[in-house]
């Protein structure tokens, strides 16, 4: 094949599009169309950042740090390394009422769950049921895959062994008398992780699975008892369980213990805290937050002051540009 049959074989065919031959449209743009749309886009961000910025400060927010680091912490007498079954009681006023959901969340600072290691320390298959896996745990698990008796761990990995065990308790307090508030624990787990990612064994009871290993370290009970009133809620599908093990990306984070549907009236308030979870020895906090959320979701002013400033930015070069134009506008635009 000569040179000049190679070159046209590989010519593109003959088509508008393959040789760009298509219809295009290129906008002119000029003084008269640039700096009203300057102008229309940042009154439509500032309208926008408004309407955040107002709705976020309407958000209500209470958090209470219980770590116990201060003497007069109500917390501090359970900081100590031989305090077992410590329970601290947390009170506090509402001046406000918290009308529609409240979200209670717990909070962690300092605390490095983006950390590789640590991120990956758990067997995915293990956690999906599969009891193959049980007997031999991942060695992405290690040191957290068997104990010192050589028995796997189930669930295994850092991840699991580290969880979240403080319990609280919410009490409101008129006078002398004290009703308990409802806390709800139903689907505050990612829909994706209660259904698809995480899956008990197919055995009945649950309690058979887990023969010939033993629970994680740290844990005060094996998985299947996480929950025995409730089958839907125990094992590896416990919303608890399923909350902390989705990692966080930021090493002050806060998840989401529990929700109150019928709101918080104005009242006195005394939060009983089953202080369990060690933090004091890598320089950490334990908070509690109590929020509510608006369609915007939850309190953020960053949003709107985002919108503001860069609207406040269009609308401020709109005017740099006006004056640029008017005073070294070319000829042929007189």
């Amino acid at each position: 094949m000569g040179k000049e049959e190679q070159e046209l074989a590989n010519r593109p065919d003959n088509t508008a599009f393959t040789q760009q031959r298509l219809p295009a449209w290129q906008p002119m743009l000029s003084a008269g169309i640039v700096i009203p749309g300057f102008v229309l886009i940042g009154l439509a961000f500032i309208g926008i950042g408004v309407a955040l910025f107002i709705t976020s400060r309407s958000i209500q927010v209470l958090e209470f740090d219980y770590t116990g680091v201060e003497q007069n912490s109500p917390c501090f007498n359970c900081t100590g390394q031989k305090v077992l079954n410590c329970v601290c009681n947390l009170d506090f006023s509402i001046d406000r009422p918290f009308t529609g959901t409240v979200f209670f969340y717990y909070g962690l600072s300092n605390y490095f769950q983006n950390f590789r290691k640590y991120s990956v320390s758990k067997d995915d298959s293990q956690l999906y049921g599969d009891i193959t896996y049980f007997k031999s745990p991942s060695v992405t698990c290690s040191p957290y895959d068997y104990d010192s008796n050589n028995q796997p761990i189930v669930p295994c990995g850092s991840i699991a062994n580290s969880m979240f065990n403080d319990t609280f308790k919410l009490n409101n307090i008129n006078g002398s008398k004290v009703d308990l508030v409802p806390l709800d624990g139903k689907g505050i787990a990612w829909w994706t992780d209660y259904n698809i990612k995480y899956r008990n064994p197919s055995i009945t009871p649950l309690k058979n699975a887990f023969n010939n290993t033993v629970k994680p370290i740290f844990w005060s009970k094996p998985a299947y008892e996480l929950d025995t009133t409730d089958p839907a809620n125990n094992g590896f599908i416990n919303q608890d369980f399923l909350v902390w093990m989705r990692r966080a990306a930021l090493p002050n984070f806060r998840k989401l213990y529990r929700r109150i549907d019928k709101g918080l009236p104005i009242g006195n308030y005394s939060l009983a805290i089953s202080y369990n979870y060690p933090v004091l020895s890598f320089n950490g906090r334990k908070k509690v937050v109590f929020s509510n959320v608006s369609w915007m979701g939850g309190k953020n002013e960053f949003l709107g002051i985002a919108y503001l400033v860069i609207g406040s930015m269009c609308v401020f070069m709109s005017i740099v540009m006006l004056i640029v134009y008017a005073k070294f506008k070319f000829p042929e635009e007189d």
